[in-house]
């Protein structure tokens, strides 16, 4: 009972501290962005906001969650080499936010940044449970293939939480979500130093989220969405795909749904059409409900539903044994409609959209056909007797 509570004072611990410290660190990093020119002008249509905003305000979410984590976090070589390598994607960050980098630079960096706990700490997705339900073998061992599959994961899902930073306040609330949710999962199964961590991590997002709800003063950025991204991604290999049980592969995904669900549906949509899939567009998922009609503050708020019952059923998962198989079903064929109502919602207001645009247009050229007609007439009559 007493390593229970100490356990639950230590997350506490670490939760409001990172989470004072990066309320406290966003307004110096606001003047920071201010004084090295990170401000994001809205240039396009994918861009919510109206006025210029500062960005780099992730650097106050990495600074307080380093400052924590060293206090608090037990500190080995695999925890050491994430450290590191989210280091070079905060550096990349900063760089980005201060002048727009190109996507095949940042890729290479991503890589490298992700290799780094990979090669140098042994942290890698070695094997998984089989998805097979019918089949004998319990488990898929990656083998060799398990360096370039735990690269592959750790630069998709940073990746994926910066692409869904289109919203004031979606990504960080949703990476908070899913850090309270691996946290949850990681008291379960017993990774304490992890939840000690991911309490850090959740902590430094929750304190940043005033400056970035709706109305904005301040974005997180490319420091901010890629750091967050990263760390998911490493702390969901430290801890969830250890969960060695039926199905258990399924809570990473289930946690990270929302950002990889947005990841894969923008991919596709650009192959399809022809266009590179690092190509920037305004058809991801909180673009969609914007057309549906709803507001900024209502899209956020669905879609931290959507994440928090992706998360909900991610710890159903690791509790429940008996259910899980139909768990999953489930949660698939929910993703798969939610997914396409929101696509064929749409897809119909914008056809609707365009038919109005066209309808107008030839009401203003009849109208001014009308005008230049009427001088004429009026000519004529003027020249009769």
């Amino acid at each position: 009972m007493d390593e229970i509570y100490l356990v639950v004072v230590k997350v506490l611990v670490a939760f409001f501290a990172a989470g004072l410290l990066s309320f406290a660190l966003t307004p110096p990093v606001k003047k920071l962005a201010h004084r090295i020119g990170a401000i994001d002008v809205p240039k396009d249509a994918r861009r919510m906001h109206k006025k210029p905003i500062p960005r780099l305000g992730g650097l106050a979410i990495y600074l307080s969650f380093v400052v924590v984590s060293c206090l608090m976090g037990q500190w080995t070589r695999q925890s050491i080499t994430i450290l590191l390598g989210s280091a070079i994607i905060v550096i990349l960050g900063i760089f980005d936010d201060r002048n727009a980098l190109g996507a095949k630079f940042k890729f290479v960096i991503q890589l490298i940044a992700a290799a780094i706990p990979v090669i140098f700490g042994n942290l890698r997705i070695e094997l998984i449970t089989n998805p097979n339900l019918f089949s004998d073998q319990l488990y898929l061992q990656f083998g060799v293939l398990s360096i370039p599959i735990t690269i592959i994961w750790i630069v998709a899902i940073t990746n994926a939480v910066n692409l869904i930073d289109g919203l004031d306040g979606l990504a960080v609330g949703v990476s908070a979500i899913a850090c309270m949710t691996m946290l949850a999962v990681s008291l379960l199964i017993g990774e304490i130093p992890i939840a000690i961590l991911l309490a850090a991590l959740a902590g430094a997002c929750v304190g940043f989220m005033p400056f970035n709800l709706n109305p904005a003063s301040i974005f997180m950025g490319d420091t901010g969405s890629t750091f967050l991204g990263f760390m998911l991604a490493t702390m969901s290999i430290q801890g969830m795909f250890k969960v060695y049980a039926i199905i258990s592969f399924a809570v990473p995904f289930l946690i990270l749904g929302l950002p990889i669900f947005d990841t894969a549906f923008a991919f596709t949509r650009r192959i399809l059409s022809g266009r590179s899939p690092f190509s920037a567009d305004r058809g991801h998922v909180h673009h969609r409900l914007i057309d549906m009609g709803f507001n900024q503050k209502q899209t956020v708020a669905i879609l931290y539903i959507i994440s928090t019952i992706l998360g909900l059923l991610a710890v159903v998962l690791t509790t429940s044994g008996e259910f899980r198989a139909i768990v999953m079903v489930a949660v698939v064929l929910i993703t798969i409609v939610i997914g396409s109502i929101v696509y064929l919602s749409a897809e119909r207001r914008k056809m609707r959209y365009h038919e109005q645009q066209l309808q107008e247009e030839l009401k203003k050229r009849e109208l001014a056909e009308e005008k230049t007609d009427k001088p004429e007439e009026e000519k004529h009559s003027e020249q009769k007797p």
